[in-house]
């Protein structure tokens, strides 16, 4: 069963036109959370009062989310785009979860 999944997910789909759906998805609302992540840990990194901390965050979301999006949605196989999203999203969370 966990040999035929990855080996489902590991191999190219057979048309290289089409993104597909799982990776469009996953980059989508993959992007977002990464983006939001990211945006939590840098508030929490910078040095500035709360009000500049949060407008430098916001206006970083945007750029982050449109970056993390394209570099999942831009992967070889749905596996090396789900790693694409789970590896940062364990790292981003670990150090807010040290951070906090």
């Amino acid at each position: 069963m966990i040999k035929k999944t990855y080996t489902k997910l590991n191999t190219p789909e057979e048309n290289g036109k089409i993104l597909g759906w799982f990776r469009v998805v996953l980059s989508i609302f993959g992007g977002l959370i990464l983006s939001y992540l990211f945006m939590t840990l840098l508030a929490f990194i910078l040095p500035l009062k709360i009000q500049e901390s949060t407008i430098i965050s916001i206006m970083f979301n945007t750029l982050a989310w449109a970056c993390a999006t394209t570099w999942i949605a831009l992967s070889y196989t749905k596996l090396i785009a789900l790693l694409r999203f789970l590896i940062p999203t364990t790292i981003c969370a670990i150090a807010l979860y040290i951070l906090y």
